[in-house]
């Protein structure tokens, strides 16, 4: 039986970017995007109708072409401590769902997580929080198909007031949350907090 929701608190657990290049060039003006308020959730805004559910099937790849991701994924499982695991810092282009969970375009909360930065520089996701509202994701699926969902809002959460159930929470349409770290930057604790999409699915294509 999977899981419909991750842990409570995961997300401030994890590593998902090391900001060591950011230190390297002296200055934050390699900084990764963020979302500004224009992309959050408005007040009184109402979810907008889904595309009906697709049968459950694994994602094999993930597309953003506002922001020129076109990744790989890989499963994630939680750690022994509770937290999400995350794609090895030498897979920085790879991005990872939480395989416990809901699958991407079936009814529920899939959640993708992917690295912002390593050591290096970009990683696949360090252009997430430029994503503005009505964007398009698509995910392809092992089955064949490609489950296409559209962005709702782009919003950035503090670890220590990071909102686990509406990140987390269960949905009874097919939703998806994309996340990685964002926020300030510290050389002692790294990243402040997370960049989070809330998307839901809208169409699916061969």
């Amino acid at each position: 039986m999977r899981a419909g929701t991750v842990a409570a608190g995961v997300v401030t657990l994890l590593a998902l970017g090391s900001g060591l290049w950011l230190l390297r060039s002296g200055s934050d003006t390699h900084a990764p995007p963020q979302p500004s308020a224009a992309q959050a959730v408005a007040p009184g805004q109402r979810a907008r109708d889904a595309a009906p559910a697709l049968a459950p099937s694994a994602p094999d790849r993930i597309r953003i072409p506002s922001i020129d991701v076109d990744a790989p994924m890989m499963g994630l499982a939680l750690t022994a401590g509770g937290s999400l695991g995350v794609p090895p810092p030498q897979k920085s282009e790879v991005a990872g769902w939480y395989e416990a969970g809901t699958t991407p375009g079936e009814n529920g909360t899939a959640v993708v997580a992917g690295h912002v930065d390593n050591a290096k520089g970009p990683a696949v996701f360090y252009s997430l929080g430029a994503l503005t509202k009505g964007s398009t994701i698509e995910v392809a699926r092992r089955d064949g198909t490609i489950a296409v969902f559209t962005v709702d809002a782009v919003e950035l959460y503090s670890a220590r007031h990071f909102p686990d159930h509406k990140v987390y929470g269960p949905s009874p349409r097919p939703e998806l949350r994309v996340i990685t770290c964002g926020g300030g930057y510290s050389k002692e604790t790294g990243y402040q907090g997370n960049v989070v999409v809330f998307a839901h699915l809208t169409g699916s294509k061969p």
